[in-house]
């Protein structure tokens, strides 16, 4: 297997699980994963935050854990990585008015590198103009947005748990859908893992 340097952009308040289970299976198959937020350093750390339904008309927001930055964002230079993911939760929110966030992405759906967004990322990838003509699917209250960017939206399964892949763009709706995000989102990066 031939190892990636994968490129993570996150914010304060990115969903628990949508930063740490991929994380953690991208460094377990062997890749590099860096880690950036701007206005932080190696070291510092973002807080998450756990989305759950519990009966409201939207999801209710927990304290998560802690994550840590491995990498400054001042220092990257995206040519240097062969992918890129983006997480979810209410990060994508403020990180897509970052304009150096913007250009980073940029790159990547521009060179046509492998890009996983998950849930809220998409918002990232739309203020970018990175999903024209993109199949993709997205956290259902982010779908307006895709669609005005000039996404082609796709079906969610009922529950969540689908992910849906257009050349190099690899989408989700939200953590529900990890087995097969990630499936899809290494099947690009080219990992192939023995049984």
């Amino acid at each position: 297997m031939s190892v990636k340097r994968i490129l993570m952009i996150v914010g304060d308040f990115v969903e628990d699980y949508e930063v740490m289970v991929p994380y953690q299976i991208l460094t377990m198959v062997g890749h590099q994963v860096h880690t950036v937020c701007p206005n932080k350093k190696p070291g510092d750390t973002v807080k998450t935050a756990i989305h759950d339904f519990i009966g409201d008309q939207t999801y209710a927001e927990f304290p998560g854990h802690r994550f840590k930055i491995n990498a400054d964002f001042n220092e990257i230079l995206p040519e240097k990585y062969d992918a890129l993911v983006l997480p979810g939760g209410r990060a994508p929110e403020y990180l897509r008015l970052n304009n150096r966030v913007l250009e980073i992405v940029k790159h990547f759906a521009q060179e046509n590198k492998p890009i996983g967004a998950i849930c809220h990322g998409p918002q990232i990838l739309a203020a970018a103009d990175a999903l024209r003509g993109k199949k993709m699917i997205s956290y259902p209250a982010v779908g307006p947005e895709c669609r005005i960017a000039g996404a082609n939206y796709g079906d969610i399964s009922p529950d969540a748990d689908n992910a849906l892949t257009d050349g190099n763009l690899v989408t989700a709706p939200a953590w529900p859908a990890h087995p097969e995000w990630m499936k899809q989102f290494l099947q690009v990066l080219g990992t192939k893992i023995e049984p």
